[in-house]
């Protein structure tokens, strides 16, 4: 893998990723852009002791643009994009209208009782996996699906390092029905300011089974997975099975057999395995109805490293790198809605049991 670096015109960076090199020769953006200014803020709940972002920016973030509108697409026929090249395999750039940002404006931290406010200090970028705006992530080569993973990795790496990040969020949403506002094949990394809640639930009770076990959970449960009737597929790295207690119409989570605490761990053979068994999956899941599932993909990994806060430590030493897929479509027309008990109180009511979920994909193969 090869990697160029460059600035747009308003100062954020970019990075374009080449598998052979052919496509590393950037153009300068020549857009009329202002400098990047962020101003978004943190509120602390102290009701869960959740941290919220506020970004008002993101109001203004392009919406639903025709085809030959789209930003993601190259730069081509004199009209210039977020991409100043005629051409691309893989790229990143810093968000146009982060949450998150290495620079805050205009906001100064407060520590007022219940009204504590922070910067929203950290990272939002994009990452463009082809430069077929026709596309999807299912639709990639072995190879082109191997340089994203490649891409992962490298920015994980180079988040991790940020001292204002400190968990690294690769994830794709795809489909209108999740909201997604660009229908160019991309996905997005969040280098939070904080341990976000799911990972730091995923972590805790890692850390508890520990204590309890004398072992890690992760590694218990894969173990357990491996044979039984939820297993979805698997190769000689990989383990793709529909958890026993998934919450989601469709849900698959693939872990490597290999423990690894972050993407940039991983080697050549668990990255080569993962893009096959990963390309497999979400052929099933576009086998399912007679329209493309919406889904999102997050990745779950370990915190930023942080050597001078020992909790932080003992939580990435849980953690065990796996990728979270999950679906709101629970029919051909039907979508699951975060109503009453999933958005009131956060008590999942899942609408189809595991073992027959797991069945059908299998037959999907």
């Amino acid at each position: 893998m090869e990697r160029t670096e460059a600035l747009l015109a308003d100062g954020r960076q970019i990075i374009w990723y080449d598998a052979d090199g052919t496509h590393r020769v950037p153009s300068v953006d020549r857009r009329p852009l202002e400098p990047s200014v962020v101003m978004s803020q943190m509120r602390h709940d102290p009701l869960t002791g959740e941290w919220i972002a506020v970004s008002s920016a993101r109001q203004n973030r392009t919406y639903m643009p025709p085809a030959d509108q789209c930003p993601l697409c190259p730069s081509r026929d004199g009209r210039m994009t977020e991409v100043p090249s005629p051409e691309y395999q893989v790229v990143a750039f810093e968000n146009r209208f982060p949450s998150f940002a290495t620079q805050i404006e205009g906001v100064i931290t407060e520590n007022d009782g219940f009204e504590q406010i922070r910067p929203a200090t950290g990272r939002c970028e994009v990452l463009c996996f082809t430069s077929d705006h026709n596309s999807t992530f299912a639709a990639l080569t072995p190879a082109q699906a191997r340089l994203v993973v490649d891409a992962w990795a490298d920015r994980t790496t180079y988040l991790n390092e940020l001292e204002v990040v400190k968990h690294v969020f690769p994830f794709e949403n795809r489909g209108i029905e999740i909201g997604v506002t660009l229908q160019h094949p991309h996905g997005q990394i969040y280098g939070y300011p904080f341990i976000p809640p799911r990972a730091y639930t995923e972590l805790m009770h890692a850390a508890a089974h520990r204590q309890a076990h004398g072992r890690n959970l992760f590694g218990d449960l894969i173990a357990f997975e491996q044979a039984g009737p939820r297993t979805v597929a698997s190769n000689e790295e990989w383990l793709a099975f529909v958890p026993f207690a998934a919450r989601w119409p469709v849900e698959v989570h693939l872990y490597p057999l290999r423990r690894v605490h972050d993407l940039s761990e991983l080697d050549e053979a668990q990255r080569d395995a993962f893009t096959l068994i990963y390309l497999d999956i979400l052929g099933r899941f576009d086998r399912m109805y007679d329209s493309r599932l919406p889904y999102i993909a997050g990745w779950q990994q370990a915190p930023a490293p942080d050597p001078d806060n020992p909790d932080t430590t003992a939580l990435r030493d849980e953690a065990w790198l796996h990728l979270e897929l999950t679906s709101i479509r629970r029919g051909p027309d039907k979508l699951k809605y975060l109503a009453g008990s999933e958005s009131g109180q956060g008590a999942f009511i899942a609408d189809i049991l595991a073992e027959p979920l797991a069945a059908r994909l299998r037959d999907l193969a």
